[in-house]
Protein backbone atom coordinates (compact mmCIF):
# COMPACT_ATOMS: atom_id res chain seq x y z
CA UNK A 1 0.00 0.00 0.00
CA UNK A 2 2.58 2.55 0.58
CA UNK A 3 4.82 1.68 -2.37
CA UNK A 4 1.42 2.49 -4.47
CA UNK A 5 1.26 5.81 -2.65
CA UNK A 6 4.77 7.09 -2.75
CA UNK A 7 4.88 5.69 -7.24
CA UNK A 8 1.58 7.42 -7.64
CA UNK A 9 3.25 10.73 -5.80
CA UNK A 10 5.98 10.33 -8.01
CA UNK A 11 4.21 10.50 -11.17
CA UNK A 12 2.29 13.41 -10.03
CA UNK A 13 5.12 14.96 -9.81
CA UNK A 14 6.22 13.53 -13.38
CA UNK A 15 2.82 15.49 -14.67
CA UNK A 16 3.71 18.54 -13.11
CA UNK A 17 7.58 18.83 -14.81
CA UNK A 18 5.91 17.84 -17.94
CA UNK A 19 3.22 20.36 -17.91
CA UNK A 20 6.21 23.40 -17.00
CA UNK A 21 8.68 21.98 -19.70
CA UNK A 22 5.79 22.41 -22.64
CA UNK A 23 4.64 26.16 -20.94
CA UNK A 24 8.56 26.76 -21.51
CA UNK A 25 7.99 25.01 -24.74
CA UNK A 26 5.42 27.33 -25.84
CA UNK A 27 7.14 30.64 -24.32
CA UNK A 28 10.28 29.93 -26.01
CA UNK A 29 8.03 29.31 -29.71
CA UNK A 30 6.65 32.65 -28.99
CA UNK A 31 10.06 34.36 -28.56
CA UNK A 32 11.40 32.41 -32.00
CA UNK A 33 8.11 34.18 -33.54
CA UNK A 34 8.38 37.38 -32.63
CA UNK A 35 12.07 37.16 -33.16
CA UNK A 36 11.38 35.96 -36.48
CA UNK A 37 8.69 38.82 -37.25
CA UNK A 38 11.20 41.70 -35.74
CA UNK A 39 13.49 39.93 -38.25
CA UNK A 40 11.35 40.12 -41.72
CA UNK A 41 10.46 43.92 -40.80
CA UNK A 42 13.67 45.25 -40.64
CA UNK A 43 14.28 43.23 -43.65
CA UNK A 44 11.38 45.22 -45.18
CA UNK A 45 12.58 48.53 -44.00
CA UNK A 46 15.92 47.81 -45.47
CA UNK A 47 14.57 46.78 -49.00
CA UNK A 48 12.51 49.96 -48.44
CA UNK A 49 15.74 52.20 -47.66
CA UNK A 50 17.51 50.48 -50.62
CA UNK A 51 14.58 52.03 -52.77
CA UNK A 52 14.74 55.39 -51.74
CA UNK A 53 17.99 55.88 -51.66
CA UNK A 54 18.11 54.57 -54.93
CA UNK A 55 15.08 56.87 -55.85
CA UNK A 56 17.33 60.15 -54.40
CA UNK A 57 19.87 59.35 -56.55
CA UNK A 58 17.67 59.21 -59.53
CA UNK A 59 16.34 63.14 -58.72
CA UNK A 60 19.73 63.93 -58.27
CA UNK A 61 20.56 63.00 -61.65
CA UNK A 62 17.81 65.04 -62.76
CA UNK A 63 18.47 67.22 -60.67
CA UNK A 64 21.84 67.96 -62.09
CA UNK A 65 20.50 66.89 -65.79
CA UNK A 66 18.08 70.21 -65.37
CA UNK A 67 20.89 72.65 -64.10
CA UNK A 68 22.68 71.58 -67.34
CA UNK A 69 19.89 72.29 -69.43
CA UNK A 70 18.91 75.56 -68.22
CA UNK A 71 22.83 76.55 -68.26
CA UNK A 72 22.80 76.33 -71.77
CA UNK A 73 19.90 77.63 -72.61
CA UNK A 74 20.89 80.86 -70.58
CA UNK A 75 23.95 81.04 -73.12
CA UNK A 76 21.54 80.50 -76.33
CA UNK A 77 19.09 83.20 -74.38
CA UNK A 78 22.19 85.81 -74.31
CA UNK A 79 23.16 84.87 -78.10
CA UNK A 80 19.99 85.13 -79.37
CA UNK A 81 19.04 88.59 -77.74
CA UNK A 82 22.84 90.25 -78.74
CA UNK A 83 21.92 88.91 -81.97
CA UNK A 84 18.23 90.08 -82.05
CA UNK A 85 19.93 93.62 -80.39
CA UNK A 86 22.32 93.84 -83.58
CA UNK A 87 19.51 93.06 -85.73
CA UNK A 88 17.28 95.50 -84.52
CA UNK A 89 19.77 98.23 -84.66
CA UNK A 90 20.74 97.92 -88.16
CA UNK A 91 16.87 97.66 -88.88
CA UNK A 92 16.41 100.59 -87.32
CA UNK A 93 19.52 102.82 -88.98
CA UNK A 94 18.36 101.32 -92.62
CA UNK A 95 14.46 102.40 -91.63
CA UNK A 96 15.84 106.15 -90.52
CA UNK A 97 18.31 106.70 -93.55
CA UNK A 98 15.02 105.20 -95.62
CA UNK A 99 13.27 108.22 -94.39
CA UNK A 100 15.70 110.54 -94.07
CA UNK A 101 17.21 110.52 -97.57
CA UNK A 102 15.18 107.73 -99.72
CA UNK A 103 11.62 108.90 -98.96
CA UNK A 104 11.28 112.09 -97.56
CA UNK A 105 8.41 112.84 -96.86
CA UNK A 106 6.89 114.92 -94.27
CA UNK A 107 3.30 113.45 -94.17
CA UNK A 108 4.28 109.93 -93.28
CA UNK A 109 2.61 107.96 -90.28
CA UNK A 110 4.62 107.99 -88.15
CA UNK A 111 5.43 104.63 -85.51
CA UNK A 112 3.77 104.58 -82.18
CA UNK A 113 5.87 106.68 -79.40
CA UNK A 114 6.35 103.73 -76.92
CA UNK A 115 9.67 104.42 -76.84
CA UNK A 116 12.75 106.65 -76.43
CA UNK A 117 12.48 108.59 -79.89
CA UNK A 118 10.71 111.23 -79.84
CA UNK A 119 8.00 111.00 -82.96
CA UNK A 120 6.92 114.30 -82.85
CA UNK A 121 10.85 115.48 -83.71
CA UNK A 122 11.47 115.66 -87.20
CA UNK A 123 14.95 116.24 -87.09
CA UNK A 124 16.09 112.86 -85.79
CA UNK A 125 19.83 112.79 -86.77
CA UNK A 126 20.84 109.71 -85.77
CA UNK A 127 19.76 106.67 -83.80
CA UNK A 128 20.69 106.33 -79.82
CA UNK A 129 21.04 103.50 -77.72
CA UNK A 130 18.56 102.70 -74.81
CA UNK A 131 15.47 104.53 -76.79
CA UNK A 132 13.13 102.10 -78.59
CA UNK A 133 12.17 98.95 -76.78
CA UNK A 134 14.34 95.82 -78.30
CA UNK A 135 11.26 93.85 -78.03
CA UNK A 136 9.29 95.55 -80.58
CA UNK A 137 6.84 93.32 -82.98
CA UNK A 138 6.52 92.66 -86.16
CA UNK A 139 6.01 95.88 -87.45
CA UNK A 140 9.70 96.20 -88.11
CA UNK A 141 9.74 93.57 -90.16
CA UNK A 142 7.07 94.17 -93.49
CA UNK A 143 9.00 94.56 -96.70
CA UNK A 144 9.96 97.88 -97.82
CA UNK A 145 7.64 97.73 -100.23
CA UNK A 146 4.87 97.67 -98.10
CA UNK A 147 6.56 100.42 -95.09
CA UNK A 148 7.25 102.86 -97.12
CA UNK A 149 3.50 103.29 -98.83
CA UNK A 150 2.26 102.94 -96.22
CA UNK A 151 3.35 105.84 -94.78
CA UNK A 152 2.47 108.06 -98.08
CA UNK A 153 -0.64 110.04 -97.51
CA UNK A 154 -0.47 111.71 -100.69
CA UNK A 155 -2.49 108.27 -101.93
CA UNK A 156 -6.15 108.02 -100.16
CA UNK A 157 -6.95 105.86 -97.65
CA UNK A 158 -9.57 104.26 -100.06
CA UNK A 159 -6.66 103.38 -102.90
CA UNK A 160 -4.32 101.76 -100.65
CA UNK A 161 -3.87 97.90 -101.05
CA UNK A 162 -4.24 94.95 -98.62
CA UNK A 163 -0.35 95.14 -97.43
CA UNK A 164 -0.29 98.52 -96.41
CA UNK A 165 -3.56 98.39 -94.57
CA UNK A 166 -2.20 95.29 -92.64
CA UNK A 167 0.89 97.51 -91.97
CA UNK A 168 -1.23 100.46 -90.82
CA UNK A 169 -2.78 98.51 -88.44
CA UNK A 170 0.34 96.69 -86.81
CA UNK A 171 1.48 100.51 -86.82
CA UNK A 172 -1.55 101.21 -84.85
CA UNK A 173 -1.58 98.85 -81.92
CA UNK A 174 -4.16 96.28 -83.69
CA UNK A 175 -1.68 93.66 -85.05
CA UNK A 176 -3.84 90.62 -83.59
CA UNK A 177 -6.31 90.97 -86.18
CA UNK A 178 -4.00 91.08 -89.74
CA UNK A 179 -4.03 87.54 -90.47
CA UNK A 180 -7.99 87.88 -90.54
CA UNK A 181 -7.62 91.34 -92.30
CA UNK A 182 -5.17 90.14 -95.18
CA UNK A 183 -7.97 87.27 -95.74
CA UNK A 184 -10.81 89.44 -95.90
CA UNK A 185 -9.89 92.95 -96.87
CA UNK A 186 -9.24 94.04 -100.47
CA UNK A 187 -8.26 97.46 -100.47
CA UNK A 188 -8.83 100.67 -98.15
CA UNK A 189 -12.14 100.99 -98.87
CA UNK A 190 -13.25 97.67 -97.26
CA UNK A 191 -12.35 99.10 -94.10
CA UNK A 192 -14.31 102.46 -95.01
CA UNK A 193 -17.51 100.39 -96.39
CA UNK A 194 -17.28 98.36 -93.33
CA UNK A 195 -19.71 98.37 -89.97
CA UNK A 196 -19.07 97.40 -86.72
CA UNK A 197 -20.55 94.31 -87.31
CA UNK A 198 -18.26 93.36 -90.11
CA UNK A 199 -14.86 94.19 -88.09
CA UNK A 200 -16.67 91.61 -85.56
CA UNK A 201 -17.57 88.92 -88.15
CA UNK A 202 -14.81 89.23 -90.86
CA UNK A 203 -11.56 90.33 -88.61
CA UNK A 204 -12.85 88.45 -85.00
CA UNK A 205 -12.87 91.93 -83.32
CA UNK A 206 -15.02 90.99 -80.13
CA UNK A 207 -13.64 93.48 -78.09
CA UNK A 208 -15.66 96.81 -78.65
CA UNK A 209 -13.19 99.64 -77.85
CA UNK A 210 -11.07 97.37 -79.90
CA UNK A 211 -13.87 98.27 -82.48
CA UNK A 212 -14.16 102.03 -81.48
CA UNK A 213 -10.22 102.47 -81.79
CA UNK A 214 -10.72 101.54 -85.46
CA UNK A 215 -13.56 103.87 -86.28
CA UNK A 216 -11.54 106.64 -84.61
CA UNK A 217 -8.33 106.02 -86.65
CA UNK A 218 -10.57 105.62 -90.23
CA UNK A 219 -12.22 108.83 -89.51
CA UNK A 220 -8.75 110.57 -88.73
CA UNK A 221 -7.56 109.45 -91.98
CA UNK A 222 -10.66 109.90 -94.28
CA UNK A 223 -11.03 113.33 -92.90
CA UNK A 224 -7.14 114.33 -92.49
CA UNK A 225 -8.04 116.26 -89.32
CA UNK A 226 -4.53 115.93 -87.17
CA UNK A 227 -5.88 115.92 -83.99
CA UNK A 228 -2.71 116.45 -80.86
CA UNK A 229 -4.03 113.82 -78.69
CA UNK A 230 -3.47 111.25 -81.54
CA UNK A 231 0.13 111.32 -81.20
CA UNK A 232 -0.33 109.59 -77.74
CA UNK A 233 0.00 106.55 -77.74
CA UNK A 234 -1.41 103.45 -75.40
CA UNK A 235 1.97 103.03 -73.80
CA UNK A 236 1.95 106.28 -72.82
CA UNK A 237 -1.78 106.32 -71.27
CA UNK A 238 -0.93 103.18 -69.06
CA UNK A 239 1.72 105.69 -67.47
CA UNK A 240 -0.78 108.14 -67.16
CA UNK A 241 -2.87 106.15 -65.49
CA UNK A 242 0.23 106.08 -62.68
CA UNK A 243 0.47 109.49 -62.66
CA UNK A 244 -3.83 110.06 -61.96
CA UNK A 245 -3.18 107.15 -59.11
CA UNK A 246 -4.89 104.32 -60.89
CA UNK A 247 -2.74 102.02 -62.00
CA UNK A 248 -4.79 98.91 -61.14
CA UNK A 249 -6.62 99.72 -64.47
CA UNK A 250 -3.19 99.51 -66.62
CA UNK A 251 -3.80 95.82 -67.56
CA UNK A 252 -7.71 96.26 -68.62
CA UNK A 253 -6.25 99.53 -70.39
CA UNK A 254 -3.46 98.23 -72.35
CA UNK A 255 -5.42 95.14 -73.67
CA UNK A 256 -8.58 97.55 -75.00
CA UNK A 257 -5.21 99.56 -76.32
CA UNK A 258 -6.88 102.85 -75.54
CA UNK A 259 -4.71 105.80 -76.88
CA UNK A 260 -5.08 109.35 -76.40
CA UNK A 261 -7.43 109.91 -79.00
CA UNK A 262 -9.92 107.25 -76.89
CA UNK A 263 -9.55 109.18 -73.84
CA UNK A 264 -11.30 112.15 -75.39
CA UNK A 265 -14.24 109.61 -76.52
CA UNK A 266 -14.86 107.41 -73.74
CA UNK A 267 -17.92 106.87 -72.49
CA UNK A 268 -19.43 105.67 -68.75
CA UNK A 269 -20.40 102.42 -70.42
CA UNK A 270 -16.91 102.37 -72.18
CA UNK A 271 -15.60 102.44 -68.45
CA UNK A 272 -17.41 99.53 -67.71
CA UNK A 273 -16.50 97.50 -69.78
CA UNK A 274 -12.81 98.30 -68.55
CA UNK A 275 -13.73 97.34 -65.28
CA UNK A 276 -14.06 100.71 -63.96
CA UNK A 277 -17.27 100.93 -61.26
CA UNK A 278 -16.35 103.61 -58.81
CA UNK A 279 -17.96 106.50 -59.32
CA UNK A 280 -15.17 108.28 -57.72
CA UNK A 281 -12.77 106.64 -60.26
CA UNK A 282 -15.21 107.72 -62.81
CA UNK A 283 -14.53 110.88 -61.26
CA UNK A 284 -10.99 110.95 -61.13
CA UNK A 285 -10.82 110.29 -65.26
CA UNK A 286 -13.19 112.83 -65.97
CA UNK A 287 -11.06 115.71 -64.18
CA UNK A 288 -7.85 114.14 -65.65
CA UNK A 289 -8.99 114.12 -69.31
CA UNK A 290 -9.82 117.83 -68.14
CA UNK A 291 -6.85 118.93 -67.62
CA UNK A 292 -5.53 117.46 -70.85
CA UNK A 293 -7.85 119.31 -72.96
CA UNK A 294 -6.69 122.39 -70.94
CA UNK A 295 -2.76 121.39 -72.01
CA UNK A 296 -3.98 120.55 -75.63
CA UNK A 297 -2.97 116.89 -74.44
CA UNK A 298 0.35 117.86 -73.91
CA UNK A 299 2.13 114.69 -72.80
CA UNK A 300 3.94 116.37 -69.83
CA UNK A 301 1.58 118.74 -68.24
CA UNK A 302 1.20 116.33 -65.46
CA UNK A 303 3.76 117.38 -62.05
CA UNK A 304 5.32 115.05 -60.91
CA UNK A 305 7.85 116.29 -58.64
CA UNK A 306 7.57 119.37 -56.05
CA UNK A 307 9.07 122.65 -57.63
CA UNK A 308 10.95 125.98 -55.45
CA UNK A 309 7.12 127.05 -54.95
CA UNK A 310 6.44 127.63 -51.36
CA UNK A 311 2.79 128.05 -51.50
CA UNK A 312 1.09 126.89 -54.76
CA UNK A 313 -1.73 128.89 -56.65
CA UNK A 314 -4.41 126.45 -57.27
CA UNK A 315 -3.42 126.73 -61.64
CA UNK A 316 -0.48 124.95 -60.49
CA UNK A 317 -2.18 122.07 -58.03
CA UNK A 318 -4.77 121.40 -61.19
CA UNK A 319 -1.50 119.81 -62.87
CA UNK A 320 -0.22 118.14 -59.66
CA UNK A 321 -0.39 113.64 -60.74
CA UNK A 322 -0.81 111.67 -57.59
CA UNK A 323 2.48 111.06 -56.67
CA UNK A 324 2.85 114.79 -56.46
CA UNK A 325 -0.34 115.09 -53.86
CA UNK A 326 1.46 112.34 -51.45
CA UNK A 327 4.29 114.67 -51.46
CA UNK A 328 2.17 117.39 -50.11
CA UNK A 329 0.68 115.41 -47.47
CA UNK A 330 4.19 114.60 -46.46
CA UNK A 331 5.15 118.34 -46.45
CA UNK A 332 1.82 118.96 -43.90
CA UNK A 333 3.11 116.45 -41.39
CA UNK A 334 0.37 113.69 -42.85
CA UNK A 335 3.40 111.30 -44.33
CA UNK A 336 2.08 108.16 -42.03
CA UNK A 337 -1.14 108.20 -44.46
CA UNK A 338 0.10 109.13 -47.48
CA UNK A 339 0.56 105.44 -48.73
CA UNK A 340 -3.02 105.31 -48.49
CA UNK A 341 -3.69 107.58 -51.74
CA UNK A 342 -2.11 104.72 -53.70
CA UNK A 343 -4.88 103.62 -56.36
CA UNK A 344 -7.14 106.26 -55.05
CA UNK A 345 -7.81 108.02 -58.19
CA UNK A 346 -6.71 111.48 -56.48
CA UNK A 347 -4.91 114.14 -58.06
CA UNK A 348 -4.41 117.39 -58.40
CA UNK A 349 -7.28 117.85 -61.13
CA UNK A 350 -9.79 115.86 -59.03
CA UNK A 351 -8.99 118.23 -56.24
CA UNK A 352 -9.48 121.57 -57.83
CA UNK A 353 -11.99 120.70 -60.90
CA UNK A 354 -14.56 118.57 -58.38
CA UNK A 355 -17.05 120.63 -56.49
CA UNK A 356 -18.20 117.65 -54.20
CA UNK A 357 -14.46 116.60 -53.20
CA UNK A 358 -13.72 117.87 -49.97
CA UNK A 359 -11.92 117.17 -47.21
CA UNK A 360 -14.04 114.80 -45.55
CA UNK A 361 -13.85 112.97 -48.68
CA UNK A 362 -9.71 113.06 -48.56
CA UNK A 363 -10.04 112.04 -44.91
CA UNK A 364 -11.87 108.79 -46.20
CA UNK A 365 -9.39 108.14 -48.10
CA UNK A 366 -6.29 108.45 -45.99
CA UNK A 367 -8.37 106.09 -43.34
CA UNK A 368 -8.05 109.17 -40.79
CA UNK A 369 -10.77 107.51 -37.88
CA UNK A 370 -13.52 110.18 -37.26
CA UNK A 371 -12.38 110.12 -33.56
CA UNK A 372 -9.55 112.07 -34.55
CA UNK A 373 -10.71 115.72 -34.36
CA UNK A 374 -7.41 117.56 -34.24
CA UNK A 375 -5.66 115.68 -37.33
CA UNK A 376 -9.29 115.74 -39.14
CA UNK A 377 -8.88 119.48 -38.54
CA UNK A 378 -5.60 119.93 -39.47
CA UNK A 379 -6.13 118.27 -42.87
CA UNK A 380 -9.18 120.58 -43.35
CA UNK A 381 -6.52 123.62 -42.60
CA UNK A 382 -4.15 122.10 -45.17
CA UNK A 383 -7.00 121.68 -47.56
CA UNK A 384 -8.46 125.00 -47.58
CA UNK A 385 -4.65 126.91 -48.33
CA UNK A 386 -4.39 124.15 -51.05
CA UNK A 387 -7.78 124.87 -52.63
CA UNK A 388 -7.36 128.54 -51.91
CA UNK A 389 -10.54 131.17 -50.53
CA UNK A 390 -11.96 131.25 -53.95
CA UNK A 391 -12.19 127.60 -54.63
CA UNK A 392 -13.27 126.54 -51.44
CA UNK A 393 -16.23 128.35 -51.34
CA UNK A 394 -17.54 127.30 -54.66
CA UNK A 395 -17.25 124.45 -53.08
CA UNK A 396 -19.40 125.19 -49.95
CA UNK A 397 -21.93 126.92 -52.18
CA UNK A 398 -22.23 123.80 -53.92
CA UNK A 399 -22.21 121.55 -51.02
CA UNK A 400 -25.23 124.27 -49.87
CA UNK A 401 -27.30 124.00 -53.11
CA UNK A 402 -30.35 122.36 -52.94
CA UNK A 403 -30.39 118.50 -54.21
CA UNK A 404 -26.69 117.77 -53.36
CA UNK A 405 -25.46 114.44 -52.73
CA UNK A 406 -22.42 114.14 -50.90
CA UNK A 407 -19.26 112.43 -52.57
CA UNK A 408 -18.99 109.30 -51.24
CA UNK A 409 -15.90 106.18 -51.73
CA UNK A 410 -17.99 103.09 -51.83
CA UNK A 411 -20.67 104.83 -54.36
CA UNK A 412 -20.97 102.13 -57.59
CA UNK A 413 -21.67 103.76 -61.09
CA UNK A 414 -24.37 101.37 -63.16
CA UNK A 415 -24.89 101.29 -67.02
CA UNK A 416 -27.45 103.45 -68.29
CA UNK A 417 -30.71 101.94 -69.69
CA UNK A 418 -33.53 102.68 -71.83
CA UNK A 419 -36.68 102.51 -70.35
CA UNK A 420 -39.45 101.12 -72.26
CA UNK A 421 -40.73 104.87 -73.14
CA UNK A 422 -37.76 105.53 -75.17
CA UNK A 423 -37.34 101.88 -77.41
CA UNK A 424 -39.63 104.17 -80.27
CA UNK A 425 -36.43 107.11 -80.21
CA UNK A 426 -33.74 104.62 -80.50
CA UNK A 427 -33.23 105.59 -84.41
CA UNK A 428 -33.83 108.89 -83.69
CA UNK A 429 -30.05 108.99 -81.34
CA UNK A 430 -27.02 109.84 -82.81
CA UNK A 431 -24.74 106.97 -82.46
CA UNK A 432 -22.04 109.40 -81.21
CA UNK A 433 -24.33 111.86 -79.08
CA UNK A 434 -21.45 114.05 -76.63
CA UNK A 435 -23.82 113.61 -73.74
CA UNK A 436 -22.49 110.24 -73.34
CA UNK A 437 -18.96 111.03 -73.38
CA UNK A 438 -16.96 111.17 -69.84
CA UNK A 439 -15.56 114.52 -70.80
CA UNK A 440 -18.06 116.09 -73.69
CA UNK A 441 -15.79 117.29 -76.76
CA UNK A 442 -18.54 119.86 -77.75
CA UNK A 443 -17.55 122.76 -74.89
CA UNK A 444 -18.65 126.29 -75.21
CA UNK A 445 -15.29 128.61 -75.09
CA UNK A 446 -15.16 131.72 -73.13
CA UNK A 447 -13.31 134.27 -75.58
CA UNK A 448 -11.96 136.17 -71.95
CA UNK A 449 -10.61 132.65 -71.17
CA UNK A 450 -9.64 131.66 -74.43
CA UNK A 451 -10.37 127.82 -73.66
CA UNK A 452 -13.17 125.19 -73.08
CA UNK A 453 -14.95 124.96 -69.69
CA UNK A 454 -17.14 122.30 -68.22
CA UNK A 455 -17.15 122.13 -64.65
CA UNK A 456 -15.99 118.15 -63.91
CA UNK A 457 -19.23 117.46 -61.34
CA UNK A 458 -22.78 115.89 -61.82
CA UNK A 459 -25.77 115.28 -59.16
CA UNK A 460 -27.35 112.24 -57.73
CA UNK A 461 -26.57 108.61 -56.52
CA UNK A 462 -26.46 107.15 -60.38
CA UNK A 463 -25.07 109.93 -62.24
CA UNK A 464 -24.84 110.47 -65.77
CA UNK A 465 -21.22 111.08 -65.74
CA UNK A 466 -21.55 112.45 -69.45
CA UNK A 467 -23.50 115.66 -68.64
CA UNK A 468 -21.71 118.79 -67.40
CA UNK A 469 -23.14 119.83 -64.22
CA UNK A 470 -22.83 123.68 -64.65
CA UNK A 471 -22.71 125.95 -67.42
CA UNK A 472 -19.57 127.27 -68.89
CA UNK A 473 -17.71 129.70 -66.73
CA UNK A 474 -19.74 128.97 -63.39
CA UNK A 475 -17.57 127.99 -60.49
CA UNK A 476 -14.45 128.55 -61.95
CA UNK A 477 -12.19 130.80 -60.57
CA UNK A 478 -11.15 133.14 -63.06
CA UNK A 479 -7.43 133.36 -62.12
CA UNK A 480 -6.95 130.03 -62.14
CA UNK A 481 -8.44 129.40 -65.25
CA UNK A 482 -6.37 132.20 -66.86
CA UNK A 483 -3.56 130.75 -65.57
CA UNK A 484 -3.99 126.98 -66.39
CA UNK A 485 -4.55 128.77 -70.46
CA UNK A 486 -1.42 130.76 -70.00
CA UNK A 487 0.33 127.69 -68.63
CA UNK A 488 -1.24 125.07 -71.84
CA UNK A 489 -0.28 127.77 -74.30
Amino acid sequence: MLTLLQELLHRTSLENQKLSLMGEVSYLKLTLADMEGRQGQGAEKQHKAEGLFKELRILKDKVEQLEDQKLQYEKKLKTTKVKENTDFLDERRFQIFIQRFVYPHPYRLRRTQSGGLQAMDPDVSQFRRGGLRATAGPRLTRTLESYDSARDMNIPFSQWTREQVCGWLEDYGLGQYVSLTRQWVENGQTLLSATPQDFEKEMGMKNPLHRKKLQLALSAVTTKVVEKSSELDHIWVTRWLDDIGLPQYKDQFHEARVDGRMIQYLTVNDLLTLKVTSQLHHLSIKCAIHVLHANKFNPNCLRRRPGEEKQPSPSEVVQWSNHRVMEWLRAVDLAEYAPNLRGSGVHGGLIILEPRFSSETLALLLNIPPQKTLLRRHLATAFSALVGTQGMQEKREYGNATGHVPLTTTAKVKPKKLGFTQFSHLRKRKPDESADYICPTDWSTDSEWGFPITFCSTQGPQPQLGQTGWKAGEGWDKNVIKNIATNSN
